[in-house]
C-alpha cells in the first residue's frame, strides 16, 4: 500500500508501502503533468533531515520537524508530487488530493523479495498491507473525500491510475480556475 500525494495549488500526495509502485507512478506522472516530483526520502537524505539510522528496517529515520520545516515552501507553492510511504505527519493544509496505491500480498511479497527485504522489514510491508494501515492512516489524517484507493499490481493498472489521475487534475483545474 502506497500514498500518492500531489499539489496542485496545494499539493498531490502519492503514499505507498514499498513495493507497490509508487515511485514508478510518480515518476512517469510527473513527465506526463509537469508537476515536480519530490521524493521525501531522498529529499531527506540530501538534506540532513535523518536523526539515525535503524539497522532492523535497514532505512534511515526521518528527523521529521526539519524536514517539514525545510519543505514549507516548495509546498505552499504548489505544483509537487509527494512520494512518500507514510502521511500522517504532513500537514493537512498541504494537499489536495491523496491517492494510496494498494496491491493484492502475492504481488507485493513478489516485488519486495526481488527488493532484498527480509525478516521483519518484509514481514511489517505485508501486514501493512494485510491490514489496511497506510489506508487507515491517510484517512485519519485527511478529509476522507481526497482520499482515493487505487490498485497498483499490473503495469495495465499503472497506466490506467496514470489516466485515472490525470482526469482527475484535470477536473481539478477546471473547478478552481478562478481559486
Amino acid at each position: 500500500m502506497s500514498y500518492l500525494i500531489f499539489e496542485l495549488d496545494k499539493k498531490l500526495d502519492v503514499k505507498v508501502l514499498q513495493g507497490v509502485g509508487k515511485s514508478t507512478l510518480c515518476e512517469q506522472l510527473a513527465e506526463v503533468t509537469g508537476l515536480q516530483w519530490i521524493e521525501i526520502s531522498k529529499v531527506a537524505v540530501e538534506n540532513n533531515c535523518v536523526e539515525e539510522y535503524d539497522e532492523v528496517y535497514q532505512c534511515p529515520v526521518l528527523d521529521e520537524d526539519k524536514l517539514l520545516d525545510g519543505l514549507e515552501d516548495v509546498m505552499c507553492r504548489g505544483g509537487n508530487i509527494i512520494d512518500y510511504h507514510s502521511c500522517e505527519f504532513f500537514p493537512e493544509r498541504w494537499f489536495d488530493v491523496v491517492f494510496v496505491l494498494r496491491a493484492d500480498n502475492t504481488t507485493l511479497y513478489d516485488r519486495l523479495v526481488s527488493r532484498g527485504y527480509t525478516g521483519k522489514k518484509l514481514e511489517d510491508n505485508l501486514d501493512c498491507e494485510i491490514f489496511q494501515t497506510i489506508l487507515d492512516e491517510a484517512m485519519a489524517s485527511y478529509k476522507k473525500e481526497i482520499v482515493h484507493e487505487l490498485s497498483s499490481r499490473t503495469s495495465e493498472e499503472l497506466q490506467d491510475n496514470i489516466n485515472r489521475i490525470c482526469f482527475w487534475l484535470q477536473q481539478w483545474f477546471e473547478d478552481n480556475k478562478s481559486s
